[in-house]
């Protein structure tokens, strides 16, 4: 094969698998989720059988332990104890536990002076937040856990939500829904791609789906949750993953909502995409269980796997792009990189005078979570793995 014909094939699978990751399969995903909701819809209506699930009256609730880990979040805790306090739910049914992961500022000096005879604090050493995990489960008493974060606000009925999915016997997790709040330039670069990606979440737990949590609000049985290795980075993947395998379901309720703090600058987000492209990359392993021609892992391929290879193959376009330049049609597909690229460099040069136009930082924004990724995989192969993690400023 000619080296032409090599660059040719090397193109035209990278274009194919980036535009397959960010159009075609969002299009396939949709139109399959329309006629399942539409199929549904006509069950409803011929069978009048209701299979939404009811919020339980108080008697029936179940216990539930609240796991809240925290690291040097002192900013946020009196808010998160406030909110804790509002939650309409029980409090003699509701155990809330603060692992404080080897802080350094005045987080434990706030929960220490916490009185709350429901909610307790535990002060293991540094060594990350699956270890934090850990040891709140450990400490916790109830059949149903939440998880949290210390900069995570619930609206007062998310709890009364997650777990009235809990009646049936094989309901394993459930993963509530993210509302994210920050700066200018975070709502116009990662909520904007945020509100893709819940689009995408919610289409695949209609259908039976869902990939992975949010870290900030999800629930699970007890019996799902096995003891993280210290090194993991993504809990909030590797549980559900295991859940799975235990042969339990993973829903997203997309009423249970919690409102979280995104990172204020692309800066920020930058060191946060290389922990998950770390963590990402080390879970791989975690969905070898699962069946192999299942929809679940057509939808990680499309929608985790492919996520994680498109800086190869954006790599792989540009390079095999530029020896074809002696074809016009191929030298217009350049001359498009080359101003998509053009465009995230005026982002990164001119990030505070952009702020004021929609979708102007956007592709600034779109190289960084790409180029993090690179970094996280070199890291990755280097064993650079900490588990402690960092405040993302």
């Amino acid at each position: 094969m000619s080296a032409t014909k090599i660059a040719e094939t090397v193109l035209w699978t990278c274009l194919t698998l980036v535009v397959y990751t960010y159009f075609i399969y969002p299009g396939l995903l949709f139109v399959v989720y329309s006629f399942v909701q539409v199929w549904r819809d006509l069950g409803y209506l011929t069978r009048r059988h209701n299979r939404r699930a009811r919020e339980a009256e108080d008697a029936a609730l179940p216990a539930v332990s609240l796991i809240i880990p925290a690291y040097n979040e002192q900013e946020y805790l009196p808010n998160k104890l406030k909110n804790t306090r509002a939650l309409d739910y029980p409090r003699d049914k509701l155990e809330v536990i603060f692992i404080s992961d080897g802080s350094t500022d005045r987080t434990n000096e706030i929960l220490q002076s916490v009185h709350d005879q429901d909610i307790h604090l535990l002060l293991p050493s540094r060594q990350g937040k699956a270890n934090a995990l850990n040891h709140g489960v450990a400490r916790s008493h109830n059949e149903i856990l939440v998880f949290s974060d210390a900069s995570t606000l619930f609206a007062p009925d998310v709890i009364r939500r997650l777990v009235r999915h809990f009646a049936k016997k094989q309901m394993g997790v459930v993963c509530g829904s993210v509302r994210l709040v920050g700066s200018d330039e975070s709502r116009l670069t990662e909520g904007f791609y945020w509100r893709f990606e819940s689009v995408l979440r919610l289409m695949e737990a209609r259908l039976g789906a869902t990939l992975n949590a949010s870290g900030c609000i999800y629930a699970l049985r007890r019996d799902c949750y096995q003891p993280l290795r210290t090194d993991e980075l993504i809990d909030d993947f590797t549980v559900p993953i295991n859940a799975r395998k235990l042969g339990y379901q993973v829903i997203e309720d997309p009423e249970a909502v919690a409102t979280e703090f995104s990172v204020d600058t692309i800066k920020g987000e930058f060191g946060r995409r290389i922990r998950l492209a770390i963590g990402s990359f080390g879970a791989l392993r975690r969905v070898l269980g699962l069946p192999l021609f299942s929809f679940t892992a057509f939808a990680f391929f499309s929608h985790k796997l492919l996520r994680w290879l498109l800086p190869f193959l954006l790599i792989g376009l540009l390079v095999s792009n530029i020896f074809l330049l002696p074809s016009p049609a191929y030298r217009l597909l350049l001359v498009a990189q080359v101003l998509f690229y053009l465009w995230a460099a005026l982002g990164f040069a001119f990030r505070n005078s952009m702020r004021s136009f929609r979708f102007a930082l956007l592709g600034y924004f779109l190289v960084a979570i790409h180029l993090a990724f690179l970094v996280g995989f070199w890291r990755y192969l280097l064993g650079r793995r900490a588990s402690a993690w960092q405040k993302a400023g």
